[in-house]
């Protein structure tokens, strides 16, 4: 399955403050410190080049990627005509039949983050939400099973 081009203002920021940081310190630092390995002579045993080299592939590889990606993703904003409905960005707030309450908050692929309760647009829970109002139920097939939540609160500012 392809993934969402979209993105948060904050989830943009974060991935182009991140490819700066790799560009302009990461890289020269360790890119000083292969070239300073190497200066000591046999390179085929010397760990801090070939850590080095290895390090210098990873930051190449990820600034690819960042920088092709950022160029792929659309910024998504909030707007008033939202409110009431669940897009792109909102913060929810549910119950399950356990009467357990849950807090989410939908975002691009790129930014998903299950530690801050950031649930990726492309995820069954946010696609079953997307469209719904507070106080309607919604079905999602999850790996245990199908779940039932009802919606309690949406919000565009956070909910925790």
């Amino acid at each position: 399955m392809a993934r969402s081009n979209y993105i948060t203002r904050e989830g943009y920021l974060a991935l182009d403050r991140e490819l700066k940081y790799l560009w302009k310190e990461e890289r020269p630092r360790v890119t000083q410190a292969v070239s300073e390995a190497a200066a000591m002579g046999d390179r085929s045993e010397n760990a801090e080049y070939i850590y080095g080299k290895r390090r210098l592939r990873e930051i190449d590889r990820r600034v690819r990627f960042l920088t092709k990606r950022l160029e792929a993703l659309t910024i998504v904003d909030p707007s008033p005509q939202q409110e009431g409905k669940v897009f792109f960005g909102a913060w929810i707030r549910l119950e399950d039949d356990n009467e357990e309450e849950k807090i989410f908050r939908i975002v691009g692929p790129d930014e998903f983050d299950p530690a801050k309760k950031w649930i990726s647009l492309d995820s069954p829970v946010a696609r079953a939400l997307i469209g719904h109002r507070v106080d309607d139920e919604i079905r999602v097939m999850t790996p245990n099973g199908p779940v039932t939540y009802w919606i309690l609160e949406i919000s565009y500012t956070t909910l925790i």
